[in-house]
């Protein structure tokens, strides 16, 4: 659960894009493993500043102590006494910067309990109301078994779409991404309403010297002629509209992708080190190569990747196997949702600015000495739903032996049925220092 302590004097809290919930007064986000830590010394912190103006009594019926209070509960794994703080929270008047604070950690207590529906209702909520970026939905690992159902399948579609319900930032961020990969879009979408509308002016002219031509006499112009630009007309205006719902349809399709991409670039995995990272977070330094079917296959397929093992690693290939039903037989972890303890501990800074925690030179450098020829996935039902996902909107059908090629800079290369041919992607590839590989970062 990311932490959302209640700041001093009412500071805001924000939720940028792409970053779990931080506290202003601790100005860095706080891990699982560090939460008890620093709930402890913000709670320290605001009993001793606020005991000059408010008695112990009256601080205890605050919203911001039951939000806290919470947080350090669930710390401790008592799950069942925090929800009864946040809901307790949310039922003092909170203001809006308390109410998104216990609407989100009640929904990551919900999500721990497995409790899908009310984990949706709860960050439903929130966006709507109080501002929340699904991007923390995305990035928290907390909400990881709650990434795995239904309910968050409905809630990202729901939020892709935009709505009353749950608000269009979601899809108002979807949208600055489409435009950037797609920049003429708005411009054919002029055209085809300035020609449309010249087409149907035209055509309210036309009609009435149609139906003169039709009637005849001396004054009547020519029928043919007459006809013959009506049709033009109704058929410019016919293409055009066409062009103009391709064209919200392609739009459609590109969004959806673009938040399928971005659910890709934050699904974890275990290096070969035991370190826990973010595919994202590989941009610029591999190209993942996933592969995914029955575990015959996959186990088939990295075999004969053996033989060609210094050739791929050469051309910064890392090899991603998902095995199918693997995610439906995990267990839940306690904490972390599907993260071992440790490897929640070792999580590198989910919540930091990307820039930070990737553009280091030293950081670039440790990890790819970390980076071998295979890496592990962490919540294999995150993985399996995206694929399918995947697999759906590319007209395959879902369960298939698939693999997925990935660039350097995190989009889909190239993708096909089966096991990949090996042979063909040394020859395909470009090694990692030619010119073609530093154009593709």
């Amino acid at each position: 659960m990311a932490v959302v302590a209640v700041a001093l004097h009412h500071h805001l809290l924000y939720f940028s894009k792409w970053k779990t919930i931080t506290s202003t007064s601790l100005h860095r986000p706080v891990l699982l493993s560090s939460r008890k830590k620093a709930l402890s010394s913000f709670i320290s912190c605001s009993s001793s500043s606020s005991s000059t103006s408010q008695t112990p009594e009256a601080n205890t019926q605050t919203p911001e102590y039951h939000v806290n209070l919470g947080l350090e509960l669930f710390s401790k794994g008592r799950v069942k006494d925090a929800l009864v703080q946040f809901e307790a929270a949310l039922s003092l008047d909170p203001n809006p910067m308390e109410a998104q604070a216990a609407l989100y950690n009640k929904a990551c207590c919900h999500a721990y309990r497995g409790e899908g529906k009310k984990a949706a209702d709860c960050l439903r909520t929130a966006l709507k109301e109080y501002n929340l970026k699904f991007g923390t939905i995305l990035n928290d690992p907390d909400l990881a078994s709650f990434r795995a159902l239904p309910d968050f399948k409905q809630l990202q579609e729901e939020a892709r779409l935009g709505g009353e319900d749950i608000g269009y930032s979601f899809r108002r961020d979807l949208k600055l991404i489409s435009e950037v990969q797609a920049p003429f879009r708005g411009i054919r979408r002029f055209f085809y309403i300035a020609f449309t509308a010249a087409a149907g002016i035209s055509l309210f002219f036309t009609v009435p010297r149609l139906f003169r031509a039709i009637k005849g006499g001396d004054d009547a112009p020519d029928l043919w002629g007459t006809a013959g630009n009506a049709a033009i007309n109704i058929g410019g205006i016919i293409v055009l509209v066409a062009l103009f719902f391709w064209d919200n349809k392609k739009e459609e399709e590109q969004l959806a992708q673009i938040s399928r991409d971005e659910t890709l670039s934050r699904l974890p995995l275990r290096l070969s080190t035991n370190r826990i990272v973010e595919l994202v977070q590989l941009r610029d330094t591999v190209r993942p190569v996933i592969l995914a079917g029955k575990k015959e296959t996959v186990s088939l397929a990295l075999q004969r990747a053996e033989r060609f093992r210094t050739e791929l690693i050469k051309r910064g290939v890392l090899l991603v196997p998902v095995i199918w039903g693997e995610g439906r037989e995990a267990k839940i972890e306690k904490k972390g949702f599907g993260l071992p303890s440790k490897a929640a501990a070792s999580l590198p800074s989910i919540g930091e600015d990307f820039d930070e925690r990737t553009q280091s030179i030293v950081a670039k450098s440790k990890l790819k000495a970390e980076i071998r020829f295979k890496a592990e996935v962490i919540s294999p039902a995150e993985w399996e739903r995206w694929l399918r996902d995947q697999q759906k909107a590319e007209g395959v059908t879902p369960g298939e032996d698939v693999y997925i090629i990935l660039r350097l800079d995190g989009r889909v290369r190239r993708s096909g049925k089966g096991m990949p041919d090996w042979q063909q992607i040394v020859q395909e590839l470009p090694p990692m220092e030619a010119i073609l590989s530093k154009l593709e970062r």
